[in-house]
């Protein structure tokens, strides 16, 4: 304590006793002192006039990271900053900002090697031979990093844009200066290197626009009528709602195959991304189109000449056994589709209809006593009982009452789903249920593309009059109901609908 003390009243005279106390340090300690110094300022060898050292080795490389940091500064000022306020477009901004920033590296290169005492001109023809060497190890980098420049000189190419080339397809998702990512439509990301994209052929979907044309080739047995099957191409490509009319479908005959009339539909579309799903919908509505009209789908036929037809008779006869055995086998449940039909809403759908609507939901299944939502929790899902039942509990404090069973072919969830509101009871599964859900977006274009729909559920809702009492009483206290809308809950739902989904009254009189 009295040290301390002593320190603090006079701390020249400690400091001269720290500088002896170090004066006085054992000789090795300034042997490592000399030695380390020694380390560094010893040659390692000798470059044109100047000797290299391990501290000048230690500068240069501070002094290139101090250079590479300004050009890299300098490229990012250039594109995200200047270029951009003076309205250079993305691909010129970045060649501009890439070659300043080489230039700027380069400069600096030189400079740093100077200062430090280099003359280049010493050894220019050491550096020509060096340069060669690397010149042909990095051809291949050299040719990406100006098939990039090329690539964002032109701005034929740009983020977003929708490629097709050696077999593959997807999105620009970034370009570099030596390679370009693309997001294919399976989700992975494919690394192209840019004298890929400069040196082969490449189509852009997204050039101009995102427009194009798609080609279904369509085969039909002989004797079939021509001029039906035009018909029927032509009304196919009227259904599919992707397809525009202008320019207008074309049915194209290519001529007489080998077991079939071939045909082509040609049709254009402004979402050519989505051309799969369009060929998909396109190969379903021909199909369906085709059974209605009584038009047949050719396949190969061959006349097979026996020589010895008693000696295979016998086993063809025992298949033909084990063949029917196996039919009797197969699952005799029904199928989504026959379950669906139950439905009122659904009963009057084609097929076509039918496959939009199962394609958009989803099936569950649910155990005796499963919760599929609790009281006053949101769900966002049309409900249609497929098999089992679903009971709907009105839970308080003092009570837990039944006040629906929702059995096969009927329906829920579609109050909250168009009310915005949550469940005002708990919805549990009475037995084995199998649940199909439709969204709130799938419902929307289900009722769009069907409008009569919306009477029907509207008619099917006010038969609950204990579910619309609840519903009314919560929208009543939100302030979104008045005393007008209760004396006709009909037209109060019906209008409820049509305000929610955007359903026109015109539509609804189709």
């Amino acid at each position: 304590m009295v040290a301390q003390i002593d320190a603090q009243l006079n701390p020249q005279q400690h400091q001269g006793n720290f500088s002896q106390a170090i004066a006085n340090l054992p000789e090795q300690w300034h042997f490592v002192q000399i030695w380390f110094i020694e380390s560094l300022t010893t040659p390692i060898f000798k470059l044109g006039a100047q000797n290299i050292t391990l501290w000048w080795i230690v500068q240069s490389f501070f002094l290139l990271i101090l250079v590479g940091i300004c050009a890299k500064g300098t490229k990012q000022f250039l594109k995200k900053f200047l270029l951009l306020k003076l309205g250079f477009s993305e691909g010129n901004r970045e060649v501009l900002g890439t070659l300043t920033s080489l230039g700027v590296a380069v400069l600096g290169f030189i400079i740093v090697l100077q200062a430090m005492g280099l003359e280049l001109a010493s050894f220019a023809v050491i550096m020509g031979g060096l340069g060669i060497g690397i010149g042909f190890g990095l051809q291949e980098l050299t040719r990406n990093l100006v098939s990039g420049l090329t690539i964002f000189g032109e701005n034929k190419l740009k983020v977003g844009d929708l490629i097709e080339f050696n077999n593959h397809i997807g999105y620009i998702k970034e370009i570099s200066i030596r390679s370009t990512i693309i997001r294919t439509f399976k989700g992975s990301d494919l690394v192209v290197p840019n004298t890929d994209l400069t040196s082969n052929l490449v189509v852009n979907w997204n050039y101009e626009n995102c427009s194009g044309r798609l080609e279904i080739p369509v085969s039909v047995e002989y004797g079939s009528d021509l001029v039906l099957v035009t018909e029927m191409l032509l009304e196919s490509a009227s259904m599919e709602k992707n397809i525009v009319s202008n320019p207008p479908p074309k049915v194209v005959f290519l001529g007489f195959g080998e077991n079939a009339l071939n045909f082509e539909l040609w049709v254009w579309t402004e979402r050519i991304d989505q051309r799969f799903i369009i060929f998909s919908s396109l190969n379903h509505i021909i199909q369906y189109n085709c059974s209605r009209r009584g038009i047949n789908m050719p396949f190969p036929q061959r006349d097979l000449w026996l020589r010895n037809p008693e000696s295979i008779s016998s086993t063809i006869g025992e298949q033909s056994i084990d063949i029917v055995k196996d039919r009797k086998n197969l699952d005799k449940s029904p199928t989504l589709t026959q379950l669906l039909k139950k439905n009122f809403c659904f009963e009057n759908l084609n097929d076509l209809d039918l496959r939009n609507v199962i394609e958009s939901g989803e099936r569950i299944y649910l155990q005796p006593g499963e919760i599929l939502v609790r009281q006053n929790q949101y769900h966002s899902y049309f409900c249609v009982v497929l098999i089992g039942a679903i009971n709907a509990i009105y839970e308080n404090e003092k009570i837990s009452n039944r006040m629906f069973t929702f059995t096969q072919g009927e329906f829920f969830g579609e109050l909250p789903l168009m009310l915005e509101v949550p469940y005002p009871t708990t919805m549990i599964a009475a037995e084995e249920t199998a649940l199909f859900l439709i969204g709130k977006d799938c419902f929307h274009q289900l009722l769009s593309a069907h409008p009569q729909l919306s009477d029907r559920v509207a008619e099917e809702l006010a038969k609950r009059q204990d579910a619309l009492q609840q519903y009314q009483q919560k929208l009543k206290e939100m302030g979104l109901l008045v005393e007008a809308d209760l004396k006709n809950p009909v037209e109060w739902i019906r209008q409820r609908i049509n305000k929610i989904f955007d359903i026109s009254q015109k539509s609804l009189s189709l």
